[in-house]
C-alpha cells in the first residue's frame, strides 16, 4: 500500500481531533500534517473566564505541539493559497501536495464590517477577553450592552452565557443597583434553531439573571462618540460599555479558493462532509450546512457554528479517511448530536443538548441550571489542555461529575 499525505489546515478543535485520531488509525508510513499559523493554542470555550477573572490567559494556553499526538507533523505558517485541481496548498514557507485535505479553518472576526463597532469590547478573542476585564473592573456603573451584530456567529450560547457573566461580574463587584446590562440580537429568539419552547427558557433564565433581552434588533451602525447603538428598524440606544459579537466571515484563502458559496462558506455533504472535490473535506466553522425548515416550513437555518460539532466531524471524517486509505476500520456519519453548557454565573451552568438533524424538528433539551454542569465544563476544560496521553482519566472524571454530560465520543 503506497504512503498518502493528509493535510489538516486549521489546529483548532476540528483540527486537533482529525489529526490526533488518523495517527492512530493510519499506519506510520502515511504522512498526517497540520498547518496551522499559530504556535500557541488558546482554549476559547474559557474567554468567557477570562473576562471575567476566572481564569488567566496563561492558564488556557498550550503549545499546539503539545496537543498533537506524536508522529503528527506540524507546520507553523499562514496558509495562501488552496489549489483543488493541483492539489496543492501554498503557505509562507512553500508548496505542500496532498492526497486528502481537510479544510478547519474555522471563521474570522470582522469588527470592520459595521461602522463604528471596532470601539466595541468583545469577549470573542483572547486579547480582547483580557481587554474586558480590566474595563469591568474599572467601570463605575451605567448601561452595558451586549450585541450580536450580524449572523451567522460562532458558539450560539456564547451571547447569553457573556451576559449573564458580565450582570454576575457587576454584581460581586457591588454595582450591579447602578448597572444595567442587556442583550440585543438580530434573531427572533434565542438559540433559534432549537425551537421556540427551549428558546423561551433561555429567555425566562436571562431574565432571572437581570439581563434585558431584545430580539429581532439588527446593528446597522455604532455612533462610538455619542455611545449610541443605531438599528436597521430605525430605533436607536444608548449605551456606557459596549461589548460586541462582531460579524464573522470565512477566511480570505477560503473565500479566495472556489470551493465556497456565495458568502465564502464552504458547502459539505451534511453526513460524510465531503466537499465537491474528491478528498476534499471541510468542517466547522468554516462550512455551510443547511437545515430543513424546522419550526416555520418556509425557513431554512444552518447548522449552529459550535466547537462540539467541530468536534464529532472531524471524528466522523477521520474514521472515513482512514477507512478509505486502508479498506479497514468502521466509518460513520456526522449526526449532528451536540450540546452546550451554558454558564449562568454564580458556578451555575445550564445543558442543553440533541440530535440537531432531528425530524421534524431538532429534538433539544435544556437542563435544570446547577453546579454540576459547570463542573462538568471546568473538566472539560482540563481535559482539552492536557497532552492526548492524559486526557483519558480526565473523561473519565468528567463522565462521573456529570453524567454522559459530553454526548460525543472524545477519542484523541
Amino acid at each position: 500500500m503506497a504512503s498518502r499525505t493528509v493535510v489538516i489546515l486549521g489546529g483548532g478543535v476540528g483540527g486537533q481531533v482529525t489529526a490526533n485520531t488518523l495517527r492512530k488509525l493510519l499506519p506510520k508510513d502515511h504522512r498526517v500534517v497540520v498547518i496551522e499559523r499559530e504556535a500557541i493554542h488558546a482554549f476559547a470555550p474559557s474567554f468567557l473566564w477570562v473576562m471575567t477573572g476566572e481564569r488567566t490567559p496563561r492558564q488556557i494556553v498550550r503549545p499546539l505541539q503539545h496537543l498533537l499526538a506524536p508522529g503528527v507533523e506540524l507546520v507553523i505558517a499562514p496558509v495562501t493559497r488552496i489549489d483543488p485541481a493541483r492539489r496543492v496548498v501554498t503557505t509562507s514557507s512553500g508548496e505542500l501536495a496532498f492526497d486528502v485535505l481537510v479544510i478547519a479553518l474555522g471563521a474570522e472576526l470582522a469588527p470592520d464590517a459595521i461602522t463604528g463597532l471596532a470601539s466595541a469590547h468583545t469577549y470573542y478573542t483572547l486579547e480582547g477577553a483580557s481587554h474586558l476585564r480590566d474595563e469591568l473592573r474599572a467601570f463605575q456603573g451605567g448601561r452595558v450592552a451586549v450585541v450580536v451584530s450580524a449572523l451567522p456567529y460562532k458558539c450560539p450560547g456564547a451571547p447569553h452565557e457573556g451576559a449573564m457573566l458580565i450582570a454576575d461580574t457587576l454584581r460581586r463587584s457591588g454595582i450591579a443597583e447602578k448597572s444595567e446590562v442587556h442583550l440585543f440580537t438580530p434573531e427572533p429568539q434565542p438559540l433559534p434553531v432549537a425551537g421556540p419552547e427551549l428558546g423561551a427558557m433561555v429567555a425566562e433564565l436571562l431574565e432571572t439573571k437581570g439581563v434585558g433581552f431584545h430580539p429581532g434588533k439588527a446593528l446597522s451602525s455604532v455612533d462610538a462618540q455619542g455611545r449610541t447603538l443605531e438599528f436597521k428598524d430605525g430605533s436607536r440606544e444608548p449605551y456606557d460599555l459596549l461589548v460586541a459579537i462582531p460579524p464573522h466571515r470565512p477566511p480570505a484563502v477560503v473565500r479566495e479558493s472556489g470551493l465556497g458559496n456565495e458568502a465564502g462558506w464552504i458547502p459539505v455533504d451534511r453526513a460524510s462532509l465531503a466537499t465537491s472535490h474528491e478528498g476534499i473535506y471541510a468542517i466547522g466553522d468554516v462550512t455551510a450546512i443547511a437545515l430543513p425548515g424546522r419550526w416555520k416550513p418556509e425557513v431554512s437555518l444552518p447548522l449552529p457554528k459550535a466547537g462540539v460539532f467541530a468536534h464529532a466531524q472531524a471524528l466522523a471524517v477521520a474514521h472515513r479517511i482512514a477507512r478509505d486509505l486502508t479498506g479497514a476500520g468502521e466509518t460513520g456519519d456526522f449526526c449532528a448530536d451536540g450540546f452546550c453548557m451554558l454558564e449562568a454565573g454564580e458556578e451555575m451552568a445550564g445543558f442543553a443538548f440533541g440530535d440537531f438533524y432531528g425530524e421534524p424538528s431538532p429534538k433539544v433539551e435544556l437542563r435544570k441550571v446547577g453546579r454540576s454542569w459547570h463542573l462538568g465544563k471546568v473538566l472539560f476544560e482540563k481535559w482539552w489542555l492536557s497532552p492526548p496521553g492524559l486526557r483519558r482519566d480526565l473523561y473519565k472524571l468528567a463522565l462521573s461529575a456529570g453524567g454522559r454530560a459530553f454526548g460525543v465520543k472524545m477519542e484523541l
